[in-house]
Order: structure tokens, then sequence, then C-alpha cells
């Protein structure tokens, strides 16, 4: 089986859920308060280079996952901030199972939920997220 990058459920690569995980984190976060980012913030959030963010932004729009205005801020779609929504809650979901069911510590269970958002699928992210809240672990920003 060949490596795609793509998750059989999941329509974006890992790099680009990150990319739209850190512009809707961006725009729930912002201070421009009309939900627009700049791309320089989400090469900040990323540690990556602005050329990369614009790469990526392309294959966004092109996915019809974002729009950008002439003078470069970025807005979600709507449906791309449904995906978006989703991958930031299933990252919080598998951060707060290894903190809190397994123990692990905070910033290793931050980073380790990062990589697991991008490969389970919305089945067993729907199973874990159940799990959580018969815990009584409220799955919240």
């Amino acid at each position: 089986m060949i490596n795609t990058g793509v998750q059989e459920d999941h329509s974006l690569t890992r790099a680009g859920e990150d990319y739209l995980e850190a512009i809707y984190r961006l725009a729930t976060e912002g201070s421009a308060g009309d939900g627009t980012v700049r791309s320089v913030d989400v090469a900040d959030r990323l540690g990556v280079s602005k050329a990369s963010v614009n790469k990526a932004l392309s294959m966004l729009k092109e996915t019809g996952m974002v729009e950008q205005s002439r003078y470069g801020r970025v807005t979600l779609t709507s449906e791309g901030e449904k995906y978006a929504a989703l991958v930031w809650r299933s990252h919080r979901a598998l951060r707060l199972f290894l903190e809190k069911d397994l123990g692990v510590d905070p910033q290793k269970a931050d980073e380790e939920a990062c990589l697991m958002e991008h490969v389970l699928s919305a089945d067993t992210m729907e199973r874990l997220i159940g799990y959580l809240e018969r815990q009584g672990i409220e799955i919240s920003d």
C-alpha cells in the first residue's frame, strides 16, 4: 500500500490539516476580531517559512478550504472551518486521553496528539470522544 499522506477518511494531507488547524486556532484566538489571519502568523505558529505557508495556502484554496484577500489575510470557508474544527477537536480529545487516562506529560501529550489526530479514522475518534464523555471529561477549547 502506497502512503499518499492522506488518511482514508481525511481529505487533506497531514500537513494540510496542520495548516488548517493553525489557521482555525489563530482565527478563534485572534485579536483582529474578523476571523482573518495573516500568513506570517501561521508561519510563526508552525515554525515554518512564509514560502511554505504560501504553498500550503495555494493547496487549501484549490480544495476550497480557505480564501485569501488581495491584502493577504486568510479566511476559512465554511467547509474549511468545519474540517479544522474537527481536527482541533480530535487533537484536544487525544491530548486529554493521553494526559488524564495514561498520565503522559502534558507537553509530550500535546506533541503526540498532533501526530495521532491525522491517522485515526472518524469512527475511532468518535468512540474515543464518547469514552471521554462517559468518564466525565468535557472536550472544550
